[in-house]
């Protein structure tokens, strides 16, 4: 139940919790905090039923809330993110005190020790694992290796932010409203008048070569899919939005059919930080 100060109470055996508004667990390369308000101008007025089926740290699926009329989808082919959203919607003070654990013990031996033992089949302490990692490690980017092992080294944090116990709260709230899935994009059903928003790996940039979310990274093959994939929802009188890179192949995929728009957005990724400067993104949206 939200308050008049913007708080949420939850219950549980030791009383009632004040929370905070939920937001973003992790950190996540290419999280829109930073263009939200771009995204919000560029919603539908009305929206069905809302789905982010690239959801990542979720950041507009937090602000969209009071948009939608009916159901929130989400989804996304990281499996430990998945993992991390129904975890969190469902065994959040067994999370926290496993959070607890890895916050009492983080150092730089430990961020190794914790990066390095990958085989966890309990999926709190899985959450747990992944949430502590991404708080940790360089720029909280998730990256992995060939063989699909997260490999980002430590970042330099004097204080990391590794148990939010508020807002762990407040997003077990606002998930109780959610669907979530591990599953493909082009898996998501929606309906007319439905609102989806797909935010993919980018089209590699010198800003945004240094990701790869699953083993085998996002193609230009895959993104030719997503186009189509698109196109097809547009058919159905389903509205769409999608943020991609500024780069010649994506304005070409998207110049037939589409509304293509340039935002300026930050970039954080690029590990020297004097070459952190705004960028141009693409919105791409069916017109509505």
């Amino acid at each position: 139940m939200e308050t008049k100060s913007g708080f949420s109470d939850i219950k549980h055996e030791e009383g009632i919790i004040k929370t905070a508004k939920a937001k973003p667990f992790v950190k996540w390369v290419g999280g829109k905090r930073g263009i939200i308000k771009h995204l919000l101008a560029r919603i539908p007025k009305k929206i069905g039923n809302y789905y982010e089926p690239f959801v990542g740290g979720g950041a507009l699926f937090y602000e969209i809330s009071n948009y939608v009329e009916y159901s929130r989808y989400l989804s996304d082919l990281n499996v430990d993110l998945i993992v991390s959203y129904q975890v969190i919607k469902t065994k959040p003070l067994e999370l926290i005190e496993a959070l607890k654990i890895h916050k009492d013990n983080h150092s730089k031996d430990y961020y190794y020790k914790i990066r390095n033992f990958q085989e966890i089949e309990d999926p709190i302490q899985n959450t747990a694992r992944f949430m502590y990692l991404l708080a940790t490690c360089f720029n909280g980017l998730y990256r992995v290796n060939k063989d699909n092992k997260f490999n980002t080294p430590i970042g330099d944090y004097i204080n990391p932010n590794i148990l939010d116990t508020n807002n762990i709260h407040a997003t077990h709230i606002f998930l109780q409203n959610a669907d979530i899935k591990y599953q493909d994009f082009s898996k998501i059903n929606p309906s007319r008048g439905d609102f989806v928003y797909f935010d993919p790996p980018y089209h590699p940039t010198e800003d945004t070569s240094f990701t790869k979310y699953v083993s085998g990274g996002f193609t230009e093959k895959e993104q030719e899919k997503l186009r189509d994939f698109a196109l097809s929802l547009i058919n159905k009188g389903i509205n769409i939005m999608i943020s991609n890179s500024d780069t010649a192949f994506i304005n070409d995929i998207y110049k037939k059919h589409f509304r293509i728009e340039r935002i300026e957005a930050p970039r954080v990724v690029n590990c020297k930080s004097n070459k952190r400067k705004p960028i141009t993104e693409l919105l791409i949206t069916s017109g509505y």
